[in-house]
């Protein structure tokens, strides 16, 4: 009988996570990841953060060394595409013609930017950052760079943009609505790092979008906003967003609503599929509904969830939300999912760059967002990972003692 195969469409942090821990878990059949990239698999992060400001090397992104990949028989198609999969026959079909057969199918295509529909968002100059090809373009650009227009404040644009003034550009940022990041932090978060930009030296629109992209001889040269400004430019980042990957599945006629839906094991309406990180839809305990991460925790917990159940331990998953943000000097990271909260209370001064924002939902703890603070961060985690009984009074009571909270409840888990 031939060896099992589990075929992992998707190269980055989610597809290697998933190869490695079916590994660990004892799996000993064939493992074949196929991505479109021309490359190792590697971290998507610092593409906005050390590796754009140049403070990491290429050989720090890739996520292992070449040697792991031949010593876990570890399959890696880099540069490869997958054009079509047939469901019935259990098969892949590949653009370079060939194909692969499965016993197991783990879609982690992840997502692609959104893209800008103004005219002259062609020109040259005007770029994405999403890929380690986009970071080396605009690597080099902010090397000539005096004029940035940051379309889009969402982490990937502030955090671009906080590179960009320490390289010395000036640097505006355009944002159609009234809150940066607003779509998952509270108004607290955004107000205070819309601030610290327009101190670092940004200027920030807000509530403005983007009529055209200006420019000559096929070069951009500047922004027209919807208010009217022309903003100077020699370079353009378009961050609005992303779009999850899901061709694939959806013309194989699997679920696929803001990406691929999966049950609460990562299972797919085919339990010989299933998907993970970026590109999938799934159900959580941390929010009402249904949710689609963008997140290297969650593309690694997921990655090791579908391991555990390709070898025969499916469990529901059911892990805290955690992302993280380096913007300058100001470190922001998140536990749960803050979204939908009605009420929200400060723990700490804003004043002095290190707090955190503990929100609630119906009394109950959903998130908290801190600023330059993990010691509340790494207690957040704990505290809902368990059932925290913590009042807002509490939470903004700096003399209460959230560690031993979270120690009492681990107690009662243990």
């Amino acid at each position: 009988m031939p060896a099992p195969v589990v075929a992992i469409v998707g190269t980055g942090q989610a597809g290697f996570q998933a190869a490695a821990s079916l590994r660990q878990e004892g799996f000993a059949g064939r493992i074949v990841m196929i991505g479109d990239e021309p490359v190792p698999p590697y971290q998507r992060p610092p593409l906005s953060k050390s590796y754009l400001a140049r403070e990491s090397s290429l050989d720090e992104l890739w996520l292992r060394p070449e040697t792991f990949y031949a010593q876990h028989q570890i399959e890696v198609l880099a540069g490869e595409t997958v054009t079509a999969l047939d469901r019935t026959e259990r098969r892949l079909r590949l653009a370079s013609d060939s194909e692969l057969s499965w016993d197991h199918l783990v879609l982690a295509t992840g997502a692609r930017f959104r893209p800008l529909a103004v005219p002259g968002a062609e020109l040259d100059g005007v770029v994405p950052l999403r890929t380690l090809a986009d970071a080396d373009v605009l690597r080099e650009r902010l090397d000539q760079a005096r004029e940035v227009v940051v379309i889009g404040a969402g982490f990937i644009g502030l955090e671009f943009a906080s590179v960009a003034i320490a390289r010395g550009a000036t640097v505006h940022i355009v944002e159609v609505t009234q809150q940066p990041m607003g779509r998952v932090v509270s108004a607290t978060i955004s107000r205070f790092f819309t601030e610290a930009h327009r101190r670092w030296g940004a200027e920030v629109l807000l509530g403005t979008g983007v009529t055209r992209i200006l420019g000559t001889g096929g070069r951009v040269t500047g922004v027209e906003t919807s208010g009217g400004r022309h903003l100077p430019a020699d370079l353009v980042l378009i961050c609005i967003g992303v779009v999850p990957n899901a061709e694939l599945a959806r013309e194989a006629g699997l679920a696929v609503d803001n990406g691929i839906v999966v049950d609460e094991r990562l299972a797919t309406t085919d339990p010989a599929i299933l998907a993970i990180g970026d590109c999938a839809n799934f159900p959580t305990p941390f929010a009402i509904g249904r949710v689609r991460l963008e997140s290297v925790q969650n593309a690694v917990d997921q990655g090791r969830s579908v391991a555990a159940y390709i070898v025969g331990k499916p469990a529901p998953y059911d892990k805290v939300p955690w992302f993280w943000s380096d913007q300058s000097d100001v470190k922001l990271q998140i536990a749960g999912i803050t979204a939908g909260h009605d009420n929200a209370v400060l723990r700490g001064d804003p004043e002095s760059g290190h707090f955190s924002v503990f929100c609630f939902r119906t009394g109950r703890l959903i998130g908290v967002e801190s600023v330059n603070q993990t010691a509340d961060h790494v207690v957040a985690r704990r505290l809902l990972a368990g059932n925290p009984k913590l009042a807002p009074e509490q939470a903004a009571d700096v003399s209460y003692d959230l560690r031993a909270l979270a120690r009492g409840l681990s107690a009662r888990e243990a």
